[in-house]
């Protein structure tokens, strides 16, 4: 009987790739530019549609095998000059994402700013500082991060970041003890709006500038005044 059923209805993976082969990908019966404004249709509704950054191997299923995702998107972006939002390649994927420029109306809107997930997310100073020297010496221990501030990181500060998605647990150290390590997050590139750990500035860029100083990070001597910003004002994490 098991059998006969599998005959009528099939399992819900052979469902699925029998709906995949109707899709027509390929669009072959229209002629050039209108297949390509329904590809970049499909793109677009795609990712409108996700909570989540599409990356290109989602995007690959919707288009044809000769189809540029990189040239549609770009043909999508130019449609949206003007508009208040974009189309942004952010955690590996791309994302609707409003433009800066609107980031006060919509804290006005809604009391708060929203980052990249839609999700707002309020940090301290001292837990930006923190998580800025995670992002740049990942995979980092608590205890190498107290030592670069010269105060010991409380666990507290440390479950707040992992609390908001940001950081996540990295592999053990092979200090003493095996400590765990911390990393960033998925959601931390999207609350900063970046694509890859690739596009954080620039380290040396940032000391040529006199934004930051490895030399005093290493020696605990980031900021002074580490200790009061503790209880700080909080700031947001925008997009």
């Amino acid at each position: 009987m098991v059998e006969a059923v599998r005959r009528r209805g099939g399992s819900p993976s052979d469902n699925r790739r029998s709906a995949d082969q109707l899709f027509d990908r390929e669009l072959d019966h229209l002629p050039p530019e209108a297949r390509w404004r329904e590809w970049m249709h499909r793109v677009e509704a795609t990712i409108f549609a996700a909570s989540e950054p599409v990356n290109r191997e989602t995007l690959a299923r919707i288009v044809g095998k000769s189809c540029s995702i990189e040239l549609l998107i770009d043909d999508i972006r130019e449609e949206l000059r003007g508009r208040p939002y974009d189309l942004v390649a952010v955690a590996g994927g791309w994302k609707h994402l409003t433009r800066p420029a609107y980031a006060d109306a919509i804290r006005s809107a809604f009391g708060t700013a929203v980052g990249g997930s839609g999700r707002a997310v309020d940090l301290t100073q001292s837990e930006v500082l923190v998580l800025m020297c995670i992002a740049y010496f990942q995979p980092i221990t608590r205890t190498e991060l107290s030592s670069f501030f010269g105060k010991e990181i409380s666990r507290d500060l440390i479950g707040h970041l992992r609390g908001a998605g940001m950081i996540a647990s990295g592999p053990r150290s092979p200090t003493p003890g095996a400590p765990y390590t911390y990393v960033t997050t998925k959601e931390f590139l999207l609350q900063f709006g970046l694509e890859t750990l690739r596009d954080l500035p620039d380290f040396e860029a940032l000391e040529d500038a006199g934004l930051l100083s490895k030399e005093k990070l290493l020696a605990g001597d980031i900021m002074p005044d580490f200790a009061g910003l503790q209880e700080g004002v909080e700031v947001e994490a925008d997009e």
